[in-house]
């Protein structure tokens, strides 16, 4: 904590408010006690002048573009680390040591499968059913197949049911796929990495042997781990929101996939290849930044631009350099990668977007690679939620940790009717 402290005045009646020093980032002004003092509360729409926690899981400097889990660096991890051993950094605060490591692998893996009547509970599903929708529906029903790890006021149970969550969502995420091109479902083989088992268990058939592509494999990983954590973003603030009334960990991440869903938050990897599909060929990019540049025209460039990053997005650099291998690994022809790759060097060269800080984002090239891998567009916030999951279940588990937190209840500026008498029906 500061020793400094906030004068506010209003209305001549004067209070001092704490100020709070975090290990890195900007002051904290303290207002918790604002109501008491002055009857007044703070507008703060999208919160996005409000720290609503305290917490030691990710660090973002939207202005350096900087993201960092625990303290390292996110590009460090994508390059050096793997899903699982990020997995584990943010649940447990350290890397593990090798033992650690493989403990946490077997204990994972352990919980891969899903129970048989929850494989059921696909088929009340129409065929057509957003995969999206799926994953509501199905995370959500696990607290009615796992009542042992539902208490959360028990440290074991919030481990288990942590530790189920993370394991079965590629089974659940395959499942979905599965159900929507009408295949049958594919159980967890074990003896495969996390990211192989999910790839095997989407694109597998049980005629054929599925071999994994180790550079697919490790593209999936790096994406997985590009979005494993990201700060109090809409769908974390919602897990933590549901998780400060004590709903059970289920329902709070069914909660946070059903905020992810939304096409500004997890959705945006969907709508800039859908751009991409709209521009075409690479000769109507020119007429395309045009309309970009005009304020006057609807269109906008999807993929670019961050609501925090005013630099580059340290992600997408990752993201850029795995974009790149994964094309010419499969050698796709498909114009649409022509225009991304094209498109994108327009973008970082051209003094409008270098001016404006609209440099190329992960949901830029997150969407490109998926796509050349074989996911429909409908899969890539299912990859999200996949991915997100461990991050959720970290940031679950810090807050149900934290002492100081309460639950969640916003107020408002209320500009509605006054106070009214009922008039009668007859009477109106």
């Amino acid at each position: 904590m500061s020793n400094t402290t906030a004068k506010l005045d209003l209305g001549g009646k004067a209070s001092d408010y704490p100020v709070l020093s975090g290990s890195v980032g900007p002051d904290v002004m303290d207002i918790r006690k604002l109501y008491g003092n002055t009857g007044a509360f703070t507008y703060d729409p999208g919160f996005t002048s409000t720290a609503s926690c305290e917490s030691k899981i990710t660090y973002i400097d939207g202005d350096q573009g900087v993201l960092l889990h625990r303290g390292y660096p996110i590009d460090q991890l994508a390059e050096k680390s793997s899903f699982m051993e990020v997995a584990y950094l943010l649940m447990r605060g350290e890397l593990p040591n090798p033992d650690d490591y493989d403990e946490f692998v077997r204990t994972i893996t352990r919980h891969t499968m899903i129970h048989e009547q929850l494989a059921m509970f696909y088929r009340g599903f129409r065929r057509d059913a957003h995969p999206m929708a799926i994953m509501c529906g199905v995370v959500g029903a696990l607290s009615a197949f796992y009542h042992d790890s539902t208490d959360i006021n028990d440290p074991v149970q919030r481990r288990i049911a942590s530790h189920r969550l993370i394991a079965k969502m590629p089974t659940i995420a395959a499942m979905a796929y599965k159900y929507s091109v009408g295949q049958p479902f594919l159980y967890p083989d074990n003896s495969l990495s996390y990211t192989g088992n999910f790839l095997r268990m989407t694109f597998g058939v049980p005629a054929e042997a599925y071999e994994v592509d180790p550079v697919i494999e490790a593209a999936m990983d790096k994406i997985f781990i590009l979005h494993a954590d990201h700060e109090q973003n809409a769908s974390t603030s919602t897990v933590r929101l549901a998780g400060s009334s004590g709903a059970n960990p289920f329902a709070c991440i069914a909660a946070g996939i059903a905020c992810l869903w939304g096409p500004a938050h997890g959705g945006a990897n969907e709508a800039a290849l859908e751009m991409l599909r709209e521009i075409g060929t690479p000769d109507k990019i020119p007429e395309y930044i045009k309309r970009a540049k005009d304020k006057d025209d609807p269109f906008r460039l999807m993929g670019f631009g961050h609501r925090v990053y005013k630099n580059y997005d340290p992600r997408a650099k990752v993201m850029q350099k795995t974009a790149n291998e994964v094309l010419d690994k499969l050698g796709v022809d498909d114009p649409i990668f022509d225009v991304a790759r094209e498109l994108e060097q327009i973008a970082l060269n051209d003094d409008y977007f270098v001016e404006k800080k609209l440099y190329p984002n992960v949901d830029f090239y997150s969407g490109v690679i998926l796509s050349a891998i074989g996911f429909p567009t409908s899969m890539f916030t299912v990859l999200f939620a996949l991915a997100r999951t461990v991050g959720w279940v970290a940031q679950w588990n810090e807050m149900i940790e934290d002492p100081a937190q309460k639950i969640g209840r916003p107020r408002q500026l209320y500009t509605g009717a006054t106070a009214r008498d009922y008039v009668e029906i007859t009477n109106r």
